[in-house]
């Protein structure tokens, strides 16, 4: 038997207790700058060396893939990643959206939407993804400035909307988008948002 009080407010104590911790995402500093350096240098090669496409000689309508070659989502205008929980006079219109960090930057993440100001209400994976990468930065003090871009010239039809975002995609190799995980892994996706 135990000489000690056991205290009624803390389960610390109690042999045998149930802990409750979400799991912590554990990269180092060292694989986390080595991780988004081989993005950025990947995505640097892209937009210095855009991908040449077929042109063609009767006029028809561009591709996914020559639509793709002139959107920069860099210099789309930014605006805070978590615009959702704001009002917004409307639902949006349909659109490409980019989850960019700025601070080296690089393209994170590619989608698509029919409504832009309410494609990020309720579960979307990709906001733990960037709840996990910027906690990875503020664990060890460096830099991160996440945010989102929307290019409203998408197509309104789903098809075309959704062929054009496998494009961009493929292009950028946006490491947050499912199809990329082999070429960059998964280092962001564990855990609860």
């Amino acid at each position: 038997m135990t000489d000690r009080q056991i205290s009624l407010f803390s389960t610390a104590e109690l042999p045998g207790r149930y802990l409750s911790q979400e799991p912590t995402l554990e990269i180092s500093q060292e694989a986390l700058q080595s991780w988004k350096q081989r993005v950025w240098q990947y995505q640097q090669e892209i937009r210095r060396q855009p991908s040449l496409q077929q042109g063609s000689l009767f006029g028809t309508e561009p591709s996914a893939a020559d639509i793709a070659e002139e959107i920069d989502p860099f210099r789309l205008p930014q605006q805070n990643i978590e615009f959702w929980r704001w009002k917004a006079p409307d639902a949006g219109v349909a659109a490409l959206y980019f989850v960019i960090d700025h601070e080296l930057p690089i393209v994170l993440y590619v989608g698509e939407t029919i409504k832009a100001n309410q494609r990020w209400k309720g579960e979307h994976d990709c906001k733990r993804y960037v709840l996990n990468y910027v906690s990875a930065h503020r664990s060890y003090q460096l830099p991160v400035t996440v945010n989102i871009g929307f290019w409203q010239q998408a197509p309104t039809a789903t098809r075309s909307r959704q062929t054009l975002e496998t494009a961009l995609i493929d292009k950028w190799r946006s490491p947050f988008n499912k199809e990329n995980w082999e070429f960059w892994g998964t280092p962001f996706v564990g855990g609860k948002a």
